[in-house]
């Protein structure tokens, strides 16, 4: 099994939007960064876990525990033109974007927020990719040990 972090920012899509899903499962659409698409196509398996971020907000941070219940497959927002998310370059013959679905696990009692990570990044968790210095991708590896240590927090 492997860890994740996934950010979401929560105006646009939330761990409760996720909670109030059918089945409390959803596409993780929209990726487009061609290392996250490698990830998701190389790396992600069913079963895996992943923590569900929150970012671009007030108080941006760990909110919850997801499952990913489904390996990579075409991003249907891709070859839609009325969607935010369309690629004229993208073909059904030919996909350039990939998601996976993930389901709801739990939604943490508190956030574990970036300050509290970062209180730790000296130490505990020295080399978790959301906390160095420029990190922008939307999807993360999380070692097992962070996983631990940040699931104690």
């Amino acid at each position: 099994m492997a860890y994740w972090l996934m950010k979401s920012e929560p105006d646009c899509f939330s761990i409760d939007d996720l909670a109030a899903r059918p089945k409390k499962t959803e596409a993780w659409d929209g990726v487009r960064n061609y290392q996250v698409r490698n990830m998701f196509r190389d790396q992600f398996q069913v079963g895996d876990q992943a923590f569900f971020y929150h970012s671009s907000c007030a108080e941006p941070g760990i909110v919850g525990v997801v499952d990913i219940v489904s390996k990579a497959y075409p991003d249907p927002t891709q070859f839609d033109p009325k969607s935010d998310h369309y690629d004229a370059k993208s073909t059904l013959e030919n996909p350039r974007w990939l998601l996976v679905d993930v389901r709801f696990k739990r939604k943490l009692k508190k956030p574990i927020t970036l300050a509290m990570l970062k209180a730790k990044a000296d130490d505990e968790l020295a080399g978790l990719a959301v906390l160095a210095p420029g990190s922008r991708l939307s999807v993360t590896p999380v070692r097992e040990a962070h996983w631990n240590k940040i699931l104690a927090m």
